[in-house]
């Protein structure tokens, strides 16, 4: 297979030492998509399963010369966004992609850890908003974070489709809002909005009694390599979506908490895209 013929993802995102999300999950989420993994560090923790001890920033040189590496030497199908860290970081990711054009940038607003702890520095945020959220082919936050972004509290199914299309007016291109956080004892319930003239789209799965590690990293990296593989977005949402939630079934715990580390190679990548 020559070089026009391997498709490649890259992740822009914060290492974690624990193994379980971060630059970690995404590149063993494109490896399970048979999809060549490029990484730029934006971030290194000191985590484990019971939470984020240390962050350190690299340079934002430094961080501009490992993206402009990869965009150097690959053909990059897509791009996944996911802790950036401080406005510095932000303004120097947006600087390099708008030089470089990605066909495809999934957005992850990282901003709190699965533990509380927070990841991102609050000058941040106005940069998230107003340079990474427009030129992203998809935001995918969580209840929190959609909070955040807004300013308001997202309590209830309702007030879910209401974010959507606030997200959509605060310069999103689309939204994949993440239900987990809403437990009213039913099934979890991702909305995906394209369009605040479009059907939102719900993406409907079991909710499972456990605590999970990764998994906002993990949807965003699948939902990047399907985009990278040629699938259109609804498709990708979805077929991303069921992956992670193949996942979590085969979860295992590799820590002393209890805290479940998605199972990337025995769920494996069926539905993708080829």
């Amino acid at each position: 297979m020559n070089s026009s013929q391997v498709v490649c993802a890259l992740t822009i995102a914060g290492s974690d030492s624990g193994g379980g999300a971060g630059i970690q999950a995404d590149l063993k989420t494109f490896a399970a998509y048979r999809v060549h993994g490029l990484s730029a560090i934006a971030a290194l923790t000191a985590q484990h399963t019971r939470g984020v001890t240390a962050v350190h920033l690299p340079d934002t040189g430094f961080l501009r010369a490992q993206i402009d590496a990869c965009f150097d030497d690959f053909r990059i199908g897509a791009v996944k966004l996911g802790m950036l860290a401080s406005a510095e970081v932000i303004l120097a990711v947006a600087d390099a992609l708008e030089v470089h054009r990605p066909a495809h940038v999934v957005l992850d607003p990282v901003m709190v850890a699965t533990s509380g702890a927070r990841l991102l520095e609050p000058a941040a945020l106005a940069a998230l908003r107003e340079r990474l959220m427009p030129m992203a082919t998809l935001v995918t936050p969580n209840l929190p974070e959609a909070e955040l972004l807004l300013g308001h509290a997202v309590t209830t199914a309702p007030a879910m489709r209401e974010a959507c299309h606030g997200l959509l007016a605060a310069g999103a291109r689309a939204v994949l809002l993440k239900g987990g956080h809403l437990d009213d004892g039913g099934d979890v319930i991702d909305l995906l909005a394209t369009s605040r003239n479009a059907p939102i789209e719900a993406i409907r799965h079991p909710r499972l009694a456990l605590e999970a590690h990764g998994t906002g990293c993990t949807l965003a990296s699948a939902i990047a390599a399907n985009l990278a593989l040629g699938a259109d977005l609804s498709t990708a949402c979805r077929v991303a979506s069921d992956y992670v939630h193949r996942a979590l079934l085969g979860g295992y715990r590799p820590g002393q908490a209890d805290v479940v580390v998605l199972d990337h190679f025995g769920a494996g990548a069926s539905g993708a895209v080829r």
